[in-house]
């Protein structure tokens, strides 16, 4: 087992060059499916942070409920509406007739209310058969999920609570038990874990890498969801998902440790979107 602590050096080859006569669409499609009658931030935090992340195009699914006000917020968002206010299996069929062919990657989970379970595993397994790299977060992660993970290039994002629902363990709140117990999952169920906390933990079953954030204000809603807009980025453009998980992991908690030194523990999910293109203009290469 490989384990390493992220550092600018290590993350910024974790991060494709673009070239420089490149088209649109050549830099990442992203899709982006969640949010509720209640939720309705979460996807368009994901969006704009896989926009932010360098990503050519962001396609965003949300209830039709959501449609009017997540267009309000940026005309950048390609808008996808889901035919119901939850998600079905006839949301799930509707929306997959209207993806783009050349789609690169998806997170499904923020926000979402899912009204059926097998709609969710027919949107997940839909995706994976047309070789979309995937990242799973909030109400995506549920057991019944994992046999169709299996060695595939996907990505999930549980918190502590999240995890326990996910694998049926809790992770301990010592730092060598949860690293041990991610590589474990990560390995029998062939998938990359991310798990958030004061400390990421991200690993494959193989290499695991580290990053230790100490920003308290990170804490506030939306910082999640900002996370797996940026693994959705980063996946369009490599399909390495360990890599992926963890260069962005390595962003997001740059951007949030400059938004804390701005404005101490009254920042917000969207004050670190404002910050990623800052933290992420060292890393760009154009070749």
């Amino acid at each position: 087992m490989v384990r390493k602590n992220l550092t600018p050096s290590i993350v910024k080859k974790m991060i494709p060059a673009r070239k420089a006569k490149s088209r649109k669409g050549e830099n990442g499609t992203v899709l982006i499916v969640g949010g509720s009658y209640i939720y309705h931030g979460a996807p368009i935090l994901s969006s704009i942070a896989a926009l932010r992340c360098g990503t050519d195009l962001v396609y965003t699914s949300v209830p039709k409920i959501n449609v009017s006000s997540t267009r309000s917020v940026s005309p950048n968002l390609i808008v996808l509406p889901l035919v119901d206010q939850k998600l079905t299996k006839g949301a799930v069929n509707k929306l997959l007739g209207t993806l783009p062919r050349n789609l690169d990657s998806a997170t499904i989970g923020m926000g979402l209310a899912i009204q059926e379970k097998n709609a969710l595993l027919h949107l997940v397994k839909s995706l994976l058969d047309r070789d979309v790299r995937l990242s799973l977060d909030a109400s995506a992660l549920i057991p019944d999920v994992l046999p169709l993970l299996a060695n595939k290039n996907v990505v999930v994002t549980p918190h502590a609570g999240e995890f326990k629902r996910l694998f049926g363990t809790a992770p301990s709140n010592s730092k060598k038990e949860r690293i041990t117990l991610v590589e474990k999952m990560a390995k029998k169920f062939g998938i990359t874990i991310l798990l958030k906390g004061p400390t990421d933990v991200i690993s494959n079953g193989a290499t695991t890498y580290l990053y230790e954030k100490k920003t308290p204000g990170m804490t506030v809603g939306g910082t999640g969801d900002v996370l797996s807009g940026l693994v959705a980025g980063m996946l369009s453009k490599n399909r390495k998902t360990v890599e992926s998980a963890a260069s962005a992991t390595f962003i997001n908690g740059l951007a949030g440790k400059a938004v804390q030194k701005k404005f101490g523990l009254h920042m917000t999910s969207m004050d670190i979107l404002d910050e990623l293109p800052f933290v992420m203009k060292p890393f760009d290469k154009i070749v």
